[in-house]
């Protein structure tokens, strides 16, 4: 199969081509030319307004249902969903029933999906049960294709539990995942502790829920070196901290969950189950404290969180709710609206590196693996138009910029009508 991308923008600030609209003839799923027009009979052409293409963007952090949770959304669907959006590469959570703790578990999840335009990049459970406390066989995981390690939004309660994890992953060069949250210190707590936790009457998750574990989880990396990656913060602190271990050399990453960026706890005051999230949103300090800490590279990848849950468990008594929201599909125009269009672009081909995801070089000979999008556009998120199976969206009513075309990967096309 042929395919000629037409005066293509290309985003890629380690490419020569960076800055440059040219045309890509993309052949059996190889970049076989590279220039400013050609002419190429026999393939199908691709021409798009004010057409931009990056490589392929990543998301480090996303969940569907699949298996055990199909209701929510399907392997099948969700990563249709992805490659609308524009995602190329996804690594997929732990969140499933039962939990991915064999190398049957992860062969599952990797034969039925190598066939799409969005690659899944799997995850492997911690432990061999959700709360147990016994290591799962975390390298004949990773010999199987798990591209790091998580109890999802579990915390890990017992820390020799983590240390044990980080000892063994070193022998092999594995992720270590640690959800940022000591629960003993918000029971029931529901939103973000503050002003409009107490104005609502609602038990409150304070900062500190997440700044005592990341202290704790640093200092275990300190004690035992390996990869430690933490998902998802979301306070100034968190950032702080974070900030002053990469100074002192430790092998730690993080993430942010795009709506963190977006949005804060102010969203809450209609008691929508939709803005009930984990981690909570915050006050706009802590809000501004996260894009800063995008910009000086403390926080090294975005994420959509993206987290589909059915309506009955979105729709009822806020204290009762799932937490979680959909966000595939609103990742690039949020990010436009927050950071200008390669910055945007950029912020999504982060992490690869980290979770072992080819970064696949825009040139002649390579693999095409790219996002297809424009900065044009304007769209107001509408429960009629949201694909996902799940309708849990915090962006509702909300107008964000940017168009996405689709993706080529895997030596296939997906393109958005």
């Amino acid at each position: 199969m042929q395919i000629q991308l037409q005066s293509a923008k290309i985003i890629d600030p380690t490419s020569s081509f960076h800055g440059d609209r040219l045309d890509i003839l993309i052949c059996d799923g190889i970049i076989e030319k590279i220039d400013k027009k050609i002419n190429a009979d026999k393939a199908t052409v691709i021409a798009r307004d004010d057409l931009h293409l990056s490589s392929g963007w990543f998301d480090s952090n996303v969940s569907f249902g699949e298996p055990g949770y199909e209701e929510r959304e399907t392997l099948s669907h969700g990563l249709h969903v992805a490659a609308t959006s524009g995602f190329a590469h996804i690594a997929y959570n732990t969140n499933t029933n039962p939990l991915p703790t064999t190398k049957a578990d992860i062969a599952f999840l990797m034969r039925k999906t190598a066939d799409t335009p969005t690659l899944i990049h799997p995850k492997a459970h911690i432990t061999t049960e959700s709360k147990n406390n016994q290591l799962a066989d975390l390298n004949d995981l990773s010999l199987a294709g798990a591209v790091g390690f998580s109890n999802n939004k579990t915390p890990i309660e017992n820390p020799h539990m983590l240390l044990l994890a980080l000892q063994y992953a070193r022998g092999f060069d594995g992720l270590i995942e640690s959800f940022p949250l000591d629960p003993q210190l918000c029971v029931n707590g529901v939103m973000h502790e503050g002003i409009m936790s107490t104005s609502l009457g609602l038990t409150g998750i304070p900062n500190l829920t997440e700044e005592i574990r990341i202290r704790r989880d640093l200092s275990i990396l300190a004690y035992t070196g390996g990869k430690l990656h933490i998902p998802t913060i979301s306070t100034a602190q968190g950032v702080a901290l974070i900030r002053q271990a990469k100074k002192e050399n430790l092998d730690v990453s993080c993430s942010v969950a795009i709506h963190n960026l977006m949005l804060t706890d102010a969203e809450l005051e209609g008691f929508d189950t939709r803005f009930k999230l984990m981690p909570p949103l915050r006050e706009s300090s802590d809000q501004k404290a996260l894009i800063k800490g995008i910009k000086d590279g403390t926080i090294d990848m975005v994420t959509s969180d993206h987290q589909p849950m059915d309506i009955e468990h979105k729709k009822m008594e806020f204290e009762h709710a799932a937490h979680g929201s959909i966000g595939l599909e609103t990742a690039y125009g949020s990010l436009c609206a927050l950071f200008d269009n390669q910055a945007a672009a950029t912020l999504l081909t982060n992490g690869k590196d980290r979770f072992g995801v080819q970064q696949q070089p825009i040139a002649v000979g390579e693999k095409a693996d790219f996002s297809l999008f424009s900065p044009k556009g304007k769209t107001t998120v509408q429960k009629e138009n949201i694909i996902s199976s799940s309708k849990n969206s915090a962006y509702l009513g909300k107008e964000i910029p940017g168009t996405v075309y689709g993706v080529v990967n895997n030596g296939k096309l997906h393109l958005n009508d």
